[in-house]
């Protein structure tokens, strides 16, 4: 039998919104809550996040307690935008962010071969939609193959890579330009509802472009798998409303990640031990899912501080964060070392993946 191409992410570029907006979000949030029991609790969530920058296309405004939290006061209290007006605040604010992140990618010297192009987001919709935008814009030939991963959540950075690879695997000159962008500040809510309001605290804009081909360079794809946490699919939910998309995050979560991860540790490592792994990139959702997995894998107390630097540094980005964790790392410059990455969203699903730089 002939031994599969191995697939490599060759390149990782980030961007995120000039707009720092963690202490107006947080001021907002907290002026939301009339009871003060539930106000003391938020206080000592915020001051727990391990959050200190958040990036937003909103503009703050100078009071988020007064009237309106952004500048342009498009979030009045009492009249947040329709989910339409949100949609075209994404479809304005979306293809910059996205050719910022590209264009750091530098692929000016392969951008005739790019063959396949996909995009994941799970905050906006509109067609002809940002990959066909992409396309454009970049000059991309015009048979290039594109595919959306949408409406996944944080872990669709996860199933974008499994494409990804799979095309290599099955077309080793393929060039593949993989875009996760997630602009999760247009859905802020006002609402007194705290496990809502607590998930102010932690998400955030950003966007990561991704180079996977063939060649042997950075992070090799070695194997996915994903583990289904049973009885725990009404935990995270994420749905289309009339004001915004309704985002429900349990508090239920870490705890059930926990669990999950230390019944599931064997099939997510292939069999090895978790002292074999050198680098791990979780998916920091929050300081409490990272304290969660660090727990269920009796990790060292060192082998997140990469996810925990990008959760300090830009928050929960959804689809995007996973690859920060990554570029993060391959920053590092370490070759040889035996990495597991992994992230969690509706189901509640841990997708995993196992990796080595090179």
């Amino acid at each position: 039998m002939a031994q599969m191409t191995t697939a490599y992410i060759n390149r990782i570029a980030t961007a995120v919104p000039t707009h720092d907006v963690h202490e107006t979000f947080v001021r907002f949030a907290d002026s939301l809550l009339e009871d003060p029991r539930l106000r003391k609790l938020f206080s000592r969530m915020a001051d727990r996040s391990g959050i200190a920058h958040r990036y937003s296309t909103l503009e703050p405004a100078a009071d988020p307690t007064a009237g309106a939290i952004d500048a342009a006061g498009l979030f009045t209290r009492g009249r947040f935008p329709s989910t339409g007006d949100r949609m075209g605040l994404f479809e304005a604010a979306a293809l910059p962010l996205a050719l910022e992140a590209v264009g750091k990618l530098d692929i000016g010297d392969r951008r005739d071969r790019i063959s396949h192009l996909i995009v994941t987001t799970c905050t906006g919709l509109y067609a002809p939609g940002l990959d066909m935008q992409i396309a454009a814009k970049l000059g991309l030939r015009s048979s290039v193959e594109r595919s959306m991963v949408a409406f996944m959540g944080c872990y669709a950075a996860f199933n974008a890579l499994k494409l990804a690879r799979h095309i290599v695997r099955s077309e080793p000159d393929a060039q593949v330009l993989v875009v996760n962008l997630e602009l999760c500040t247009l859905h802020l809510q006002e609402t007194q509802n705290i496990e809502q309001v607590l998930s102010f605290l932690v998400f955030a804009d950003g966007c990561a472009a991704s180079l996977i081909t063939a060649e042997p360079v950075g992070i090799a794809l070695d194997h996915f798998h994903a583990a289904l946490i049973p009885q725990t699919e009404g935990l995270i939910t994420w749905r289309v409303g009339d004001i915004g998309f309704d985002m429900h995050l349990s508090g239920q979560v870490p705890g059930a990640i926990g669990e999950g991860l230390a019944s599931a540790a064997s099939l997510i490592l292939d069999g090895a031990d978790p002292d074999a792994i050198d680098l791990w990139a979780v998916h920091p959702g929050g300081r409490s899912v990272l304290d969660a997995v660090a727990t269920g894998l009796a990790l060292p107390p060192h082998a997140l501080e990469d996810s925990r630097a990008v959760l300090r540094d830009y928050g929960n980005m959804s689809s995007a964060t996973i690859m920060f964790v990554l570029a993060r790392m391959m920053g590092h410059g370490i070759a040889g070392a035996r990495g597991c990455a992994m992230g969690f969203g509706p189901g509640l699903v841990a997708e995993t993946m196992l990796f080595h730089t090179v």
